[in-house]
C-alpha cells in the first residue's frame, strides 16, 4: 500500500496539472486525491503498520498512549495546521476584496502611470519582493494580483506579470523571518536568527528575482492596455475620497500589523489576520451605517465574501491534505533519508529539497529536515557545524525551500493563491515561467555558495 499511495499521488498530481485537458477542475481532483490517500492510509495501516513505515503515526500513537487511532489523530493534527493557512488566506483575501470594493487601489494605480511592459514588470516585481518580506509572500501575492487586475486588461498578458510576481514574492519571503512560513518555522525553532538570515539571504534572494526579470526584459515588447476604470462607468457609485483613503490605509496597516501581532501575543498569524478583518469589518459597518441598504450592501463584508474564490481555498485544502497523508505514511522522511544516503553534501541536499518543494509542499519537507537534523547534530562524518544555530545547512535550506517552489505554480502558497485568483493553468506556467524561475533559483543558489560556502 505504501507504493500504491505514492503512485496514487502521482496520478492525482497529473490530474491537477492537466485540468484543462481532462476538463475537471483542479479543486475536485485535489479533494479526491486527499480523501483517497487518507482512506488508503487508515485501511492499510494499523499501529504496527505505521511504525513499520516510519511515519508520524508511531509518534502520534506514543503521545496518545494507543487510545486514539493514530491515523485519525494525525489527520486532526494536520488539519489544524492546514486550517491556520486557510483561515489566514480567507482573512487576507477578504480584506483585499473590501479595499477593492471601496476603490481603494485606485489611489495606487493612479500613481503608476507607465504603460511599458518592461517598466511595469520591474515596478510590480520589486514592490512584491520587498512587500512580501514585511507581510509574508502569501499576503503580498494576494494584494499584488488584485492590483495587477487594475493595471493590465488582457488576462493572458497579465499572466506574465503574475508569474513574475510569484517568483518575486517567494524570493522576498525567503530572506525575512516573517516572509515565508518555512523561514518562520526555522526562526521559531531556533535554527536561524533574524540578525543572521536577513543579511545572509538578501543578496541571493535578490539575484533570484533579477535574473528572470532581466531575461523577460529582452522578451517583453510594447505596452499594456489598462482596463476601464469602474469609477468612470455609468451607474458606479463614486465614494468620497476620505472613505477610499480610510479603508485603503486601515486595510494595509492591518496587514502590516499581523507580524507585529504575532510577535506581541505569540499567537499564530491567522489570529492576527482575523483580528484585522474584524476591525475593518466594524469600521466599514459604522462608516456606511447611515446609507441606504442598496448603497451600503456592496460595501459590506457579507457582500465581499461572495467574491472570494472558494474553489481556490478548497484546492489548497486538498493538496495540503494529500501531502500530509504522504508525510504521515513516512514517504517524506524516507525521501529525506534517501537524500542523505545519495548525496554526501549538505548543499546538494538543500538544492534537491528546494526542487522537491515545487512538487510537494515545502512545509512538511522543512519539518522533516528539522526532525532529521536536530540542532548541533552531525548528519554524517565531517558534517559537524552545519547544523548548529545559523549553520550553513539551515540558512541555505531557508533560501532553497522558500524559492524552489516557484518552479511550479502549485509549489508554493503564493503560486496556489495566484493560480486561483487569475485562473492560470498549470501547463501555461510550466511552459512559460518554470524555466525562468529555475534560472533565478539556481542563480541565487550560486550566489550564496560563492559568498559563503566556497
Amino acid at each position: 500500500m505504501y507504493a500504491v499511495m505514492a503512485i496514487t499521488f502521482v496520478v492525482g498530481y497529473l490530474a491537477i496539472a492537466l485540468e484543462h485537458n481532462i476538463r475537471v477542475d483542479k479543486a475536485a481532483s485535489a479533494l479526491m486525491l486527499a480523501t483517497v490517500l487518507w482512506v488508503m492510509l487508515i485501511f492499510a495501516a494499523g499501529p504496527l503498520g505505521l511504525m513499520e513505515m516510519g511515519g508520524e503515526g508511531a509518534e502520534v500513537l506514543s503521545h496518545t498512549g494507543g487510545l486514539v487511532n493514530p491515523v485519525v489523530a494525525a489527520l486532526q493534527e494536520h488539519l489544524g495546521e492546514i486550517s491556520e493557512i486557510l483561515f489566514f488566506l480567507l482573512g487576507a483575501m477578504t480584506i483585499v476584496e473590501l479595499i477593492d470594493a471601496h476603490d481603494g487601489f485606485k489611489i495606487i494605480t493612479d500613481r503608476i502611470t507607465t504603460l511599458s511592459q518592461v517598466k511595469l514588470m520591474w515596478s510590480v516585481s520589486m514592490l512584491a519582493f520587498f512587500l512580501s518580506a514585511v507581510i509574508d509572500n502569501l499576503t503580498a501575492t494576494i494584494v499584488m494580483v488584485s492590483l495587477l487586475a487594475k493595471l493590465v486588461q488582457n488576462h493572458e498578458q497579465r499572466w506574465w506579470f503574475v508569474g513574475m510576481l510569484i517568483i518575486a514574492a517567494n524570493a522576498g519571503g525567503a530572506w525575512s523571518p516573517i516572509g515565508d512560513v518555512t523561514t518562520t518555522m526555522l526562526w521559531i525553532g531556533g535554527q536561524v536568527t533574524a540578525g543572521s538570515i536577513v543579511p545572509t539571504l538578501f543578496l541571493p534572494s535578490l539575484v533570484c528575482v533579477l535574473v528572470p526579470l532581466i531575461i523577460l526584459s529582452f522578451r517583453l515588447k510594447g505596452e499594456v492596455k489598462r482596463p476601464v476604470d469602474p469609477v468612470s462607468e455609468p451607474g458606479h457609485t463614486v465614494l468620497p475620497a476620505y472613505e477610499r483613503n480610510l479603508v485603503l490605509g486601515l486595510g494595509i496597516a492591518l496587514l502590516l500589523f499581523v507580524p507585529v501581532f504575532k510577535t506581541i501575543t505569540h499567537l499564530p498569524p491567522y489570529m492576527g489576520i482575523l483580528f484585522g478583518l474584524s476591525v475593518l469589518w466594524v469600521v466599514t459597518e459604522v462608516l456606511h451605517g447611515n446609507k441606504s441598504a442598496e448603497d451600503r450592501h456592496p460595501l459590506t463584508v457579507v457582500a465581499v465574501l461572495r467574491k472570494v474564490d472558494t474553489a481556490s481555498v478548497l484546492f489548497f485544502l486538498g493538496i495540503l491534505l494529500a501531502v500530509s497523508a504522504l508525510s504521515t505514511a513516512g514517504h517524506l522522511i524516507d525521501v529525506a533519508r534517501l537524500l542523505e544516503r545519495s548525496f554526501q553534501n549538505v548543499y546538494v541536499i538543500n538544492l534537491v529539497i528546494g526542487l522537491l518543494s515545487a512538487i510537494v509542499d515545502n512545509v512538511p519537507l522543512v519539518a522533516g529536515a528539522m526532525k532529521m537534523y536536530p540542532l548541533e547534530a552531525i548528519g554524517s562524518s565531517g558534517w559537524a557545524g552545519y547544523f548548529v544555530q545559523n549553520g550553513d545547512f539551515w540558512k541555505f535550506l531557508a533560501y532553497c525551500a522558500g524559492t524552489g517552489g516557484s518552479c511550479l505554480i502549485i509549489g508554493s502558497a503564493a503560486g496556489v493563491a495566484a493560480m486561483g485568483m487569475e485562473r492560470i493553468s498549470f501547463s501555461w506556467y510550466l511552459k512559460n515561467i518554470s524555466l525562468l524561475a529555475l534560472a533565478g533559483y539556481l542563480a541565487g543558489a550560486a550566489t550564496y555558495l560563492l559568498m559563503y560556502a566556497l
